[in-house]
């Protein structure tokens, strides 16, 4: 094996044992999501709200002719509401649904930065009570002295896809 093929398969050993993430926080906890995952960051913008939709699905944007869902991160995790600033952010993600990858926007309060974690350095999540705050979680990992909480978006956003898809009009025969 020559010295380059050497060099590029400890490369490859070294992406399979880590991933890059996102980071972004809410309030004082920092949380991730797969770099891969992300289509745009973009400043916060109003949204056109869709009636009798969850609380915490402020509505849609139209980004280059796709409807894309907007959910207010602090509230879907029951978090004290925050005043919208310069700083807050839409995090614009792919997620897998049953119609297949569709584009889902989060609001968060900023975006820090992207970051690798070692496969090794991912626990899973703590046993705290409550399957549905554990379901939603991929693992946690700690980085320069804090705890990042890696986000399962398909599961997460499953939920909100199906709530957030139009629904055909009834006529009353």
């Amino acid at each position: 094996m020559t010295a380059a093929n050497s060099l590029a398969k400890t490369a490859e050993g070294r992406q399979a044992e880590s991933r890059q993430v996102l980071t972004f926080t809410l309030g004082d906890e920092t949380y991730g999501v797969d770099i891969l995952r992300v289509q745009e960051i973009r400043g916060w913008s109003p949204v056109t709200r869709i009636p009798q939709s969850p609380v915490h699905v402020l509505g849609v944007l139209n980004l280059r002719g796709s409807i894309v869902p907007i959910v207010d991160m602090r509230v879907r995790f029951s978090l004290e509401k925050a005043e919208f600033t310069p700083l807050t952010v839409i995090i614009v993600l792919s997620v897998k649904s049953a119609q297949g990858m569709r584009e889902f926007g989060i609001v968060v309060d900023s975006v820090s930065d992207v970051i690798d974690i070692e496969a090794g350095s991912l626990k899973d999540a703590p046993d705290v009570g409550s399957h549905a705050s554990a379901e939603h979680i991929q693992g946690l990992a700690t980085v320069a002295e804090r705890m990042v909480i890696l986000l399962d978006l398909d599961r997460l956003m499953a939920v909100d896809l199906a709530s957030a898809e139009p629904q055909p009009l009834v006529a009353n025969g």
